[in-house]
């Protein structure tokens, strides 16, 4: 018996190790998404003027840095 139940965690073992990296790395890009919104919110009209970004396109251009190369 204990070596059927050996079997089925060495079947799921990388399965589960697939699902922590996959979360790990939507939690980063959360984080980046955030931290990015966080930063050009914190600036204000004038120097958001002078990077040419509108208050309106800040959350546009964060999910794009953080969810660039994710399609």
């Amino acid at each position: 018996m204990a070596f059927a139940s050996n079997i089925h965690d060495s079947v799921r073992a990388p399965r589960r190790a697939g699902l922590f990296a996959n979360l790990i790395e939507r939690v980063s890009r959360y984080r980046q998404y955030r931290q990015t919104v966080n930063e050009l919110g914190a600036l204000n009209a004038r120097e958001l003027a002078d990077l040419g970004i509108c208050r309106a396109q800040i959350r546009a251009l964060a999910f794009e840095a953080a969810y660039r190369d994710q399609a």
